[in-house]
């Protein structure tokens, strides 16, 4: 089995996923989306190529995946594949990998 390596930032995101989630819906949601989360991230690991680019956002190697309304963000590139970000669609991530691009290797 491949692995994969989740960055500082990926590792806060996924602790606001969980509270958030936790606070909005409860344990069983939280636990649900997480676990849909970390399928995916196992599956990136065997398949780093599956995701699409988005020049639109950042000019990083990174590529996107999608989990409901989550956008994982890694670096297909790295091993084990490297978690940059796991976060929500709807933030304007444009204005946030202006300040901090999207990297795996933090």
């Amino acid at each position: 089995m491949k692995r994969y390596r989740l960055s500082p930032e990926a590792q806060g995101d996924i602790e606001d996923i969980r509270k958030y989630l936790i606070k909005e819906g409860g344990t069983a949601l939280a636990r649900y989306v997480l676990g849909e989360i970390r399928q995916a991230l196992r599956f990136l690991a065997e398949t780093p190529g599956a995701g699409h680019a988005r020049e639109d956002l950042t000019d990083e190697p990174v590529k996107f995946w999608s989990v409901f309304s989550y956008l994982i963000i890694y670096d297909p590139a790295t091993q084990p594949l490297g978690i940059a970000r796991i976060l929500h669609a709807n933030r304007d991530l444009e204005s946030m990998f202006r300040h901090q691009p999207p990297r795996a290797d933090r």
